[in-house]
């Protein structure tokens, strides 16, 4: 299982919100680049940047901060935020993001994920944000009447072959994961599932791992190794399977 550290962009700094809410934000670093750099220090294979501008806008905002977290890191970027054309899309990769992330677009635009599926194949994820079982859009701003099963299977269609699943209500919560959910949407679809929202201990990170035979393959951290709730190395030794880790930190 990956441990994918979140970067989460707004304003040019590295914030969290909680359920996606800009009234409870709180700045981590102004320093993002930084912040990457620091997390491929500590052992991280891969980041999740998401340009929260981005998402509330329509378009991106952060492209800059963007180049500067590439360049700071070797380890592959997966971006999302605001990726709503083509254009947008071919950019992000173009500067050397390993995948994009499509959220709004995948309800507002299906056949621009058809045609980034097939121009990119699996660099092309989509992202799915639920609220109570129904898909929310445009920064969880809008709930979409398409479940997210619904949205989930039409998207295997169009050629997506791994989503990021996050529970709105649980993001930046720390109130723990929605297992239920993520593993229904993994075993109802057989997409690659990566889990978003919520992680908060070292347990919720053994029960994800725990449904890694039903294709959740990877797990987004975020406010818990901000926090401090759960370090990095922490969560890399349970995703690795380490034995000798998994016993000094059982709960």
């Amino acid at each position: 299982m990956l441990i994918i550290p979140a970067i989460d962009l707004r304003e040019g700094k590295c914030v969290r919100l909680v359920e996606g809410r800009l009234d409870q934000e709180t700045v981590y670093s102004d320093e993002p680049a930084a912040m990457a750099a620091l997390w491929q220090e500590q052992g991280a294979r891969m980041l999740h940047v998401v340009d929260l501008d981005g998402a509330f806008s329509g378009s991106p905002k952060n492209i800059e901060v963007i180049k500067e977290i590439l360049a700071a890191v070797d380890i592959p970027i997966q971006v999302g935020g605001g990726i709503r054309s083509m254009g947008t899309v071919e950019s992000l990769l173009e500067l050397g993001a390993a995948r994009v992330i499509l959220g709004t677009a995948a309800i507002l635009k299906p056949e621009l994920v058809s045609e980034a599926c097939a121009r990119y194949g699996e660099r092309v994820l989509v992202g799915i944000d639920g609220r109570n079982g129904r898909v929310a859009i445009e920064g969880w701003g809008l709930i979409a009447g398409k479940g997210t099963v619904e949205l989930a299977l039409e998207m295997k269609e169009l050629g997506i072959q791994r989503v990021v699943f996050t529970d709105v209500r649980r993001d930046g919560t720390l109130k723990g994961p929605n297992l239920e959910a993520t593993g229904e949407l993994a075993r109802a679809t057989g997409l690659k599932v990566i889990a978003s929202g919520g992680v908060s201990t070292t347990g919720d990170l053994r029960s994800l791992k725990a449904m890694e035979h039903l294709g959740v393959d990877s797990v987004i951290m975020g406010k818990a190794l901000y926090s401090g709730a759960v370090s990095l190395k922490e969560a890399l030794a349970i995703a690795e399977g380490v034995p000798e880790m998994a016993g000094e930190m059982a709960e």
